[in-house]
């Protein structure tokens, strides 16, 4: 017989049928109601055992945490909670778990922090609530896929391992072959990276843009979806060393189109995961509404989870330009009572979290799409505007999140990028290509990237983004 998964036999129609399952034991009570689950939903399977009709040391074998198969009738359910549960017939024990050592993990039913579940990382996923975090990042990972293909983009993988900082912030890990302790020296007594691998220096991806602008060259409009790395020693909740980046890049399009590309796309992928994962959206809502019971109601969220996430899906984003938004947090109640941490006093500020998350939670009350940044806050690639101090940059801003998209329309003028490159002493060799595209058919061009993990931190209404991946990777940290 095929084994059907828990989330098919839950929404069953067709009862008294003879079903098999295979999964984890999360209970077993009074060694006559097990409570399965496979992964495939947050819910579990009820498998009644007649424990006079099985040997008492099978039963004995299923624990908690236990890997067992289940075979048996499915009926309509006795019990309250559940429409559907399984007469057992047959029990196989595919994986003991000792309960002595069951107690001393995160298996044990009691309730465990997150800082415990992330010290035991290969286990975490079983808990419901990383159960219910992981489905939701594998629906908005499918949905963004589905997106792009759908408005005819072309996916494209970025190089991973590069001799350029496309972020020019130089926070970089570096890959090498070279003996650590006695690297080969040049003339100079520098390290000589003519004897490397690659002959250079090299370094692990920060972005894939300047690569996907090359074939968005050629290909009108592509994405790259992978993994990117900030050797950036930021112990927060917004920061890792290692997370996955969503970068299209579009030939032909101006700032104004790649905003409306990049509304459209999250709000795409919000409805996606909305009209999908249901049943953990409802869950992930209420463990926030339990977790903000504990705070002062000034900290609370003012909406719930899924209304926040319609709220995003459903309403146009407020478009402000930088200049206006420093008009507005240096006239605001904050700055003006010195309550932030970073007070804004003048034009030309890099704005901070605390200063995004005013203008998207207090003042506007909606995500918003800031555009037209000073040129010296942003990267040597973004389009000089005509008044010769501002870029062609945009930043979606989200409530509770922050910045969750970054982008520009491209500098195509290969003279105004050659002289920008210049001012921030960039070695011209080491942008040779390029600089190249802009010989052959320049064209206006734009693209932005989204962190995916902060897209799913929104999406999940988790906290802290290190609990969005699977085995976060952080300063002093990479124990899986």
């Amino acid at each position: 017989m095929q084994s059907s998964n828990v989330k098919e036999l839950l929404s069953a129609k067709q009862l008294l049928q003879e079903v098999s399952v295979n999964g984890w034991v999360k209970t077993f009570r009074s060694n006559r109601f097990i409570a399965l689950n496979d992964g495939s939903t947050i819910n579990n399977i009820q498998c009644v055992v007649d424990f006079e009709q099985f040997d008492e040391n099978l039963l004995k074998k299923v624990t908690t945490g236990a890997a067992i198969k289940v075979s048996g009738t499915l009926v309509e359910s006795q019990g309250k909670g559940q429409a559907v549960e399984i007469q057992v017939n047959e029990i196989t024990i595919h994986g003991e778990a000792d309960p002595e050592e069951v107690k001393l993990t995160i298996l044990s039913p009691k309730r465990h922090s997150l800082e415990t579940l992330r010290e035991q990382a290969h286990l975490r996923i079983r808990t419901n609530t990383f159960g219910a975090i992981m489905r939701v990042r594998s629906a908005l990972s499918f949905a963004i896929h589905q997106y792009f293909r759908q408005n005819e983009f072309q996916y494209f993988h970025a190089p991973i391992i590069t001799g350029s900082d496309a972020e020019g912030a130089g926070e970089m890990f570096r890959v090498t072959t070279l003996d650590e302790k006695k690297p080969p020296l040049d003339e100079n007594g520098e390290v000589d990276y003519k004897e490397d691998f690659f002959g250079k220096e090299t370094n692990l991806t920060v972005s894939g843009q300047l690569e996907a602008e090359a074939y968005a060259m050629a290909l009108g409009k592509v994405y790259t979806f992978g993994p990117t790395f900030r050797a950036e020693n930021s112990n927060t909740s917004r920061h890792l060393a290692e997370f996955w980046m969503i970068e299209p890049e579009m030939a032909f399009y101006d700032l104004d189109a790649n905003m409306d590309l990049a509304e459209d796309f999250i709000k795409n992928v919000i409805t996606y995961v909305l009209d999908n994962c249901e049943e953990d959206l409802k869950f992930l809502e209420k463990r926030l509404l339990d977790e903000e019971k504990t705070k002062p109601q000034a900290e609370r969220s003012e909406m719930a989870l899924i209304e926040k996430l319609k709220f995003v899906a459903d309403n146009n984003f407020k478009r402000v330009s930088y200049t206006e938004a420093i008009d507005i947090l240096r006239n605001s109640k904050p700055n003006k009572k010195k309550k932030f941490k970073y007070p804004i006093n003048e034009w030309g500020a890099d704005l901070q979290s605390e200063h995004e998350r005013f203008l998207v939670e207090k003042h506007f009350k909606c995500p918003v799409i800031l555009f037209d940044y000073p040129a010296k806050i942003k990267a040597f690639y973004m389009r000089l505007n005509d008044d010769g101090k501002t870029v062609r940059a945009m930043d979606i801003l989200f409530p509770g999140i922050g910045e969750i998209v970054g982008g520009s329309q491209r500098e195509e003028r290969l003279d105004v990028l050659k002289q920008k490159v210049a001012e921030l002493g960039i070695d011209e060799k080491e942008l040779w290509w390029y600089l190249d595209l802009r010989k052959f058919g320049t064209a206006t061009h734009s693209g932005f990237g989204l962190g995916f993990e902060r897209l799913v931190l929104f999406a999940t209404g988790m906290g802290n983004i290190r609990d969005v991946i699977p085995f976060p990777r952080t300063p002093q940290s990479a124990d899986f």
